[in-house]
């Protein structure tokens, strides 16, 4: 029997990073696997007002502190939502705020930042545990962190490959997603993600005992349901209108191959699991910026699903 387990969807909060990569240890998975959007959501300018002062503006609330200790408080306090502290100064952040591709370059060189630092992480904490670790990036996330990841000596970037998990039981994997109202890094239309999965599918010795890990969840499935948005992308109806918005190409291989397991992300208020067919899908949801991890625990038989739990801590 084999154990894995899944999470998605941490978004840059270096707490969930870590708990993620203690899961093998802490639940005796053989086997972790993250579903993408790893990328945080945004930087948070640390804004320094002369001798020990700054200035903070997090979710719309202000703060101003001195000292270091204050600084270091703060600063953990940014990341553990998954945002990216940056110290800057009144002139460079007026400059900052008239050149968005100035934005993009510097949100880029945080991620890459943070990247680096988890990958050592991973390092340090699963050499020589026998742990495997796949990761496919998702919609979130930037194609540059990709090649940071293949260095890895620890974890396997999955995105595009058929992974074996057992002797009997292959997985695919895809981070990308369907068309969403941010327009996103890795989208495609719903053909093209059909065409990107069939090349998978094709590779795989026996779909029906495959494990399906694809970032965005089957379209109706009940765990790709997201607040409906108005034309300036604000919730309706205080986000109380819900509608699916998941994949159709997704539904359709798996109508069409049923494998074992899906496993999916995207929707962070999507937690669940539903039956399309003969297939388990489960989508563990997402809350990272409270630094709680939820995932699945999924024990695998020969050719079988043993047992399924969703987790959170």
């Amino acid at each position: 029997m084999t154990t894995l387990f899944f999470a998605t969807d941490i978004h840059g909060s270096d707490i969930c990073w870590n708990k993620f990569l203690n899961a093998g240890k802490f639940y005796g998975a053989e086997v972790l696997i993250l579903g993408g959007d790893m990328t945080g959501k945004a930087v948070v300018p640390f804004v320094h007002l002369g001798g020990e002062k700054y200035h903070v503006t997090l979710l719309q609330q202000q703060f101003e502190f001195q000292g270091a200790d204050a600084y270091q408080e703060m600063v953990k306090r940014v990341r553990s939502r998954g945002y990216y502290p940056y110290r800057t100064t009144p002139e460079e952040l007026d400059e900052l705020s008239q050149s968005p591709e100035k934005i993009h370059t510097l949100f880029l060189q945080e991620v890459l930042r943070v990247f680096e630092q988890w990958m050592e992480i991973a390092a340090r904490k699963l050499a020589g545990t026998g742990i495997r670790v796949y990761v496919s990036p998702g919609n979130d996330d930037q194609f540059e962190v990709d090649e940071m990841i293949r260095q890895s000596q620890v974890i396997t970037l999955a995105e595009g490959l058929v992974i074996p998990l057992t002797d009997r039981i292959e997985m695919i994997s895809s981070g990308w997603s369907n068309r969403t109202p941010w327009n996103t890094y890795r989208e495609a239309d719903e053909p093209d993600l059909a065409s990107r999965y069939e090349a998978m599918i094709a590779v795989l010795k026996n779909p029906k005992t495959a494990v399906f890990n694809i970032h965005v969840p089957p379209y109706k499935s009940n765990l790709d349901e997201a607040p409906e948005l108005d034309d300036q992308l604000r919730p309706t109806y205080a986000g109380n209108a819900l509608k699916p918005v998941g994949s159709t190409a997704v539904r359709a291989a798996i109508e069409k191959y049923q494998p074992l397991l899906g496993l999916h992300g995207h929707i962070h208020e999507g937690r669940g699991q539903s039956r399309i067919g003969k297939t388990l899908c489960l989508n563990p949801g997402s809350l990272y910026e409270q630094g709680v991890l939820q995932g699945a625990l999924v024990k695998l038989g020969k050719e079988k699903l043993e047992s399924y739990v969703l987790t959170q801590g």
